[in-house]
């Protein structure tokens, strides 16, 4: 593998937004002073990580392996990002002067979902292996970009869907898939809500805050802090702009299992529907409790079919995982945990040539021995993006209202130009995506 090249300050400043995402002269290969030939560790074993994004869920990801060291930090509130570079790391309010520094080999991206698939494409293309944060996308085509982008750049990019990395829930997955419950006809999901509309009214941006930064890709609207915070009243998780609801927040937890314990890490469902009328979201003009809008926005009911005939129905199921219910019983799923009925299912040896699932203890801890040994995380950018392919696709058919089909080879609607409509999103000038990477 040849030596990562130079980015300079200037090319990134310049190009901005998305015009950076094509550019052929794009770094490619990690920082060799911390990783030494061919991806092995250098001399000092350490690799240098920073991070983007430096809220809420950053502070739960900053107990790294030893091999670590936090380096920078990069947060459009700068004194977040004072905070969490500490004392001897390096702060930025952009990110991609941070991204130039050739003391950060990796990134930990926890930014809000609609700036994941930017910081995380532009991180691949300076050459820095990539953790990002669930739900990896904001819409299907992000997703595909991304995959694009880690594989050109030959970077290890790990989603944040820790469950891959829990014993219960690995075991619950290789039963399923081992036919432990006997030929599946069902999967009964969580019905997580959707997102809804947001105007609330405006309020003085805090002195450290790039408000026009954190918006982004999506149209600059009023700061207020019941936007700014993730779970607030209700906060941006809920919020259509910068969110697809707890249908991508939570759903990106429990559909990924659904997804492991389907053996559907690279394709999807090919049909999606809704059973009762057309979604119709609320518009929060005024702060208010997030379950206001969670009791109006899980409806209608979401229904999927995949190839093999099995109907994934969003309706009682665990919210972080899902029950499989096969002709010998029901296997469920949850975080951290796999129950069945009857009792004995969980707990049956699996046979002689079992199919195996990949064995990750610790999630961010399998992300670094992947950055030393070049292979795949368990939560690969693949995986990520399928997982959240199936949130999505849930949205869409609640917006639309009525029966898709979905083909998951060419990641489109077929024949359906309304429906493919909402592959992606409109985006503020500087922040665009490429057709390709």
């Amino acid at each position: 593998m040849a030596d990562k090249q130079a980015v300079t300050r200037r090319r990134f400043l310049e190009c901005g937004g998305a015009a950076i995402v094509g550019a052929a002269a794009a770094p490619t290969i990690i920082t060799s002073s911390a990783l030494g030939a061919k991806g092995k560790p250098g001399a000092n074993g350490r690799i240098g990580v920073g991070y983007i994004g430096c809220g809420r869920r950053a502070g739960g990801l900053r107990r790294l392996p030893k091999e670590g060291q936090i380096v920078a930090a990069a947060d459009c509130y700068l004194p977040r990002a004072q905070r969490a570079a500490g004392q001897k790391g390096k702060a930025f309010q952009d990110y991609r002067k941070m991204l130039e520094l050739p003391e950060v080999d990796a990134v930990i991206i926890a930014s809000p979902d609609h700036w994941h698939a930017l910081h995380a494409i532009h991180a691949c293309q300076a050459g820095k292996d990539v953790y990002v944060e669930k739900p990896m996308t904001l819409t299907i085509r992000e997703g595909r970009l991304m995959v694009q982008a880690a594989r050109k750049y030959e970077r290890i990019v790990q989603v944040g869907t820790q469950q891959r990395s829990q014993k219960a829930n690995r075991i619950g997955c290789e039963l399923v898939r081992n036919g432990a419950a006997g030929k599946l006809h069902t999967v009964l999901g969580h019905n997580y809500p959707s997102p809804w509309e947001c105007r609330l009214p405006g309020q003085s941006v805090p002195d450290g805050l790039n408000w026009d930064m954190w918006c982004g890709p999506t149209d600059v609207v009023a700061f207020h802090k019941d936007i700014f915070t993730p779970r607030a009243n209700p906060g941006w998780i809920s919020f259509r702009p910068w969110s697809g609801g707890e249908m991508t927040g939570w759903g990106a937890h429990g559909l990924d299992q659904v997804q492991w314990g389907l053996g559907a890490d690279d394709t999807g469902p090919v049909e999606v529907w809704v059973e009762g009328g057309k979604y119709d979201p609320p518009t929060f003009t005024e702060p208010g409790p997030r379950r206001k809008g969670e009791t109006v926005c899980n409806k209608p009911k979401i229904l999927y079919r995949y190839a093999d005939g099995v109907v994934l129905k969003l309706d009682n199921g665990p919210a972080g995982g899902a029950t499989f219910v096969g002709e010998r019983g029901r296997i469920s799923v949850d975080r951290g945990r796999c129950q069945s009925d009857p009792k004995e299912l969980a707990s049956a040896p699996l046979p002689d040539g079992a199919q195996r699932l990949y064995v990750s203890d610790n999630h961010m801890g399998n992300w670094f021995d992947c950055i030393k040994s070049r292979k795949l995380p368990v939560a690969d950018v693949e995986i990520g993006h399928r997982s959240a392919t199936v949130c999505h696709l849930g949205n869409i058919a609640r917006w639309l209202g009525r029966k898709l089909k979905w083909d998951p080879a060419k990641e489109t609607f077929p024949g359906d130009k309304e429906a493919n409509a909402y592959l992606d999103r409109p985006r503020r000038k500087g922040y665009r995506m490429p057709e390709t990477i």
